[in-house]
Parts: structure tokens; C-alpha cells; sequence
């Protein structure tokens, strides 16, 4: 098998970032929503101009996960002010792990999320959080089986749906308390 390669993605990785976020997007979540709240997220959540805006924020960071010089999979984190929720402690958010449906199952989900801890280790964060959908079983599953536990939920709109994201969270390991 290929070895699996993780990268930081750049502003001139924006096309790719583009592409791979609305696929994967698509790909966990079409078949949950509507055809035009889909549409409408897609145009809207990833436009050049936003991911670029992204991109350029000191306190987000975008990686990659390549397999044979192929994009298969991203991870977005948040420090500080780029949190979508303030926290009380030093915290690292994971705003994203998408990974194509073809490559599930494969660890590159696994190895995005060892990429997050290593930089909440960095950023010295206490704990690590993130929303995870409801209706979306398997991403709860795996972020149990890394020791996440529920601490809240928050709305995520996908075009004109309200939907209900269970918050959680885990502490870094050799994070002080």
C-alpha cells in the first residue's frame, strides 16, 4: 500500500482544497438534505474567496492527507479567536475531518485526527473539541473510540436547515488540567 502522507495545504493548494471539500462534503451529507440546501452550501461554504480567507488566518491551519500524490482527505483546526465557539481554557478546535468515502476505512481519517493532537500538544491547548452531527453515527462513533465525550451541542445550517451538532471534547494528552 501506498504510504500515507500529511502535508499543510496552502494558499496555492486552494483549487484542490476547493475540490476535496465539496466531494467529501458531498459524499457524508447529500443524501441527508435537500438537493438546494446542498447546492447552496457547497457554493457558499466553499467559494475561493472564504477558503482563501481561511487559509490566510494565523489561527487556522488546513492539512492534507495524500496517498500516491492524490488528495484523499483534509483536516481543519482552530486556535483562539478562530474557534467557532469560545472556550473557557486553552482549546484546539478540529473544525473538519473529511476523508473520501473510497479511502474510509483505510486509517487516513486516524492519522488526521494523531495530526490534530500533535499540533494541540504544540499549541499546549488542555483539550481538543469539535461538532459532530447528530445524524451522523459513524464520525460519533469514531471520535468515542478517541475518548471524546459530549460537553453541549450548537446549530449547523446547511442552506436553510437548522441542524443540531453534539459538541465534545478531550483532553490532550499530557495537557495539564
Amino acid at each position: 500500500m501506498n504510504q500515507l502522507i500529511i502535508r499543510v495545504a496552502t494558499v496555492q493548494d486552494v483549487a484542490e482544497l476547493q475540490r476535496i471539500g465539496r466531494q467529501t462534503f458531498a459524499e457524508t451529507f447529500a443524501a441527508s438534505n435537500s438537493e438546494q440546501n446542498m447546492q447552496n452550501y457547497l457554493t457558499e461554504g466553499f467559494a475561493l474567496d472564504k477558503l482563501m480567507v481561511e487559509l490566510q488566518n494565523p489561527d487556522s491551519a488546513f492539512y492534507f492527507a495524500e496517498l500516491a500524490g492524490t488528495v484523499v482527505g483534509y483536516l481543519k483546526v482552530n486556535t483562539g479567536p478562530a474557534q467557532t465557539e469560545a472556550q473557557a481554557a486553552p482549546a484546539l478546535e478540529i473544525e473538519r475531518i473529511y476523508v473520501l468515502r473510497a479511502n474510509q476505512g483505510q486509517q487516513v481519517g486516524q492519522a488526521l485526527y494523531e495530526q490534530a493532537l500533535t499540533l494541540a500538544a504544540q499549541a499546549r491547548a488542555e483539550y481538543v473539541w469539535l461538532g459532530v452531527w447528530e445524524e451522523n453515527p459513524r464520525a460519533i462513533r469514531f471520535y468515542q473510540k478517541n475518548g471524546f465525550v459530549e460537553f453541549g451541542q450548537h446549530v449547523f445550517t446547511v442552506g436553510d436547515d437548522a441542524q443540531t451538532d453534539i459538541l465534545m471534547k478531550r483532553p490532550v494528552p499530557g495537557a495539564r488540567p
